[in-house]
C-alpha cells in the first residue's frame, strides 16, 4: 500500500526526532569521560569533511566572506551560546527534561516574530504562549526542593536557539542552507577549541568515545536531510507537530540508557508545553498563516 505524502513527511519528521535525541543521549554519555568543549572539537572534526562533502556535491559552497552578513554571524552567535548551554544543561540533568524544555522554542520563537518582526498573533496564542512558559516553570522548579540551576541552562539555550532562528529569516535567500549549515559547524566547532583548555583541557579520548562521536555527527546530518525531506514532502501542518515525538523518543532513552524515570512535576510540565505548542499551530493553522519562524521544527542546538 502506497503511503500518503503526509504520512511520508511525518515519518520521516519522527525519523529525524529520533537521530536528533539518540545524538543528545550520546552528547551525554560521553560527556562522563570528555568536557564539552572537547566533545564539541571532536564530533565537528568528523562533522566538517561529512558536511563539506555534500555542500560540494550540491554545489552549495560559497565564499566564507558571507559571514561578515549581519544576520549569518548573529545566527552562529545563537548557535553557539545555545550550543554550550545546552550541552552543559545535558550533562547534569535528565535527557528527558532537556528535551521538554527545549518544547517551548516553538513559542518563544512566535513571540520573538511578533516583538521583533510585527508578525500578527491573537489572544489565544498569546495565552498558549504564557500557558508553555508556566510549563517550563513547573518543569524547572525555581525555589523548589528539587530546583536545579542547569535547568536554567536549558532554559538559556532556548533564548539563544530563538535568535538563531530568528536571525535565520533574515539572511540572503540566495546564500544555499547547506552551506550556513557548513559555517555554522565550522565556527562551532571553533568555539570547542577555544573552550576547551578553559573546561578542563585536552585528555586523549578512548576508541569507544571517538566511535559514539562519530556516530553523533552522522545522525546530526541524517536528522537535517530527514527534515528537509519531510518540509518538501508533506504539508508543514501535518508534519510540523511530529517534532514533539522527540520528547518521547528522550523519555525512552533516557530511562533505557540513562535509568532515569521522568517525574510528576516533568510530565505535568511537558503537558502543557505540548498542549500549549499544538494549539498555538492549530490557531496559526485556521488563520492560514503558517509562517516559517512559528513552524519550525523547534531543533535543540547541534553544532550543524
Amino acid at each position: 500500500m502506497k503511503l500518503s505524502a503526509n504520512i511520508r513527511g511525518s515519518l520521516f519528521m519522527a525519523a529525524a526526532m529520533a537521530s536528533f535525541t539518540l545524538n543528545d543521549a550520546i552528547t551525554k554519555a560521553v560527556s562522563t569521560e570528555l568536557n564539552i568543549g572537547e566533545i564539541l572539537l571532536v564530533r565537528g572534526l568528523f562533522a566538517i569533511p561529512l558536511v563539506a562533502v555534500l555542500a560540494h556535491h550540491r554545489k552549495a559552497l560559497r565564499t566564507f566572506r558571507a559571514l561578515l552578513i549581519g544576520p549569518v554571524a548573529l545566527r552562529i552567535v545563537g548557535e553557539i551560546g545555545g550550543t554550550l548551554t545546552y550541552m552543559a544543561a545535558l550533562a547534569q540533568i535528565p535527557l528527558a527534561n532537556a528535551s521538554a524544555i527545549f518544547q517551548a522554542l516553538p513559542l518563544v520563537i512566535t513571540s520573538g516574530a511578533a516583538l521583533v518582526f510585527g508578525e500578527p498573533v491573537g489572544w489565544r496564542r498569546w495565552l498558549a504562549i504564557v500557558a508553555g512558559f508556566i510549563g517550563v516553570l513547573v518543569i524547572v522548579r525555581p525555589g523548589a526542593e528539587g530546583f536545579s540551576q542547569a535547568a536554567l541552562l536549558a532554559l538559556a539555550s532556548v533564548g539563544f536557539c530563538a535568535v538563531r532562528d530568528l536571525a535565520t529569516r533574515s539572511i540572503p535567500k540566495e546564500l544555499p542552507t547547506l552551506f550556513i549549515t557548513l559555517l555554522t559547524t565550522v565556527t562551532v566547532t571553533t568555539s570547542g577549541a577555544v573552550t576547551l583548555v578553559p573546561l578542563g583541557g585536552w585528555q586523549a579520548p578512548s576508541g569507544h568515545a571517538l566511535g559514539l562521536l562519530a556516530l553523533a555527527a552522522v545522525l546530526v546530518l541524517i536528522g537535517y536531510q530527514c527534515i528537509i525531506v519531510a518540509l518538501r514532502t508533506g504539508d508543514i501542518s501535518a508534519v510540523a507537530p511530529f517534532r514533539y515525538s522527540a520528547l518521547l523518543w528522550a523519555m525512552l532513552l533516557g530511562y533505557l540508557v540513562f535509568g532515569h524515570s521522568p517525574d510528576g512535576p516533568m510530565l505535568t510540565g511537558a503537558g502543557i508545553i505540548v498542549a500549549s505548542g499544538l494549539y498555538a499551530f492549530y490557531r496559526e493553522r485556521k488563520r492560514d498563516k503558517l509562517r516559517p519562524a512559528a513552524t519550525g521544527p523547534g531543533l535543540p542546538p547541534d553544532g550543524l
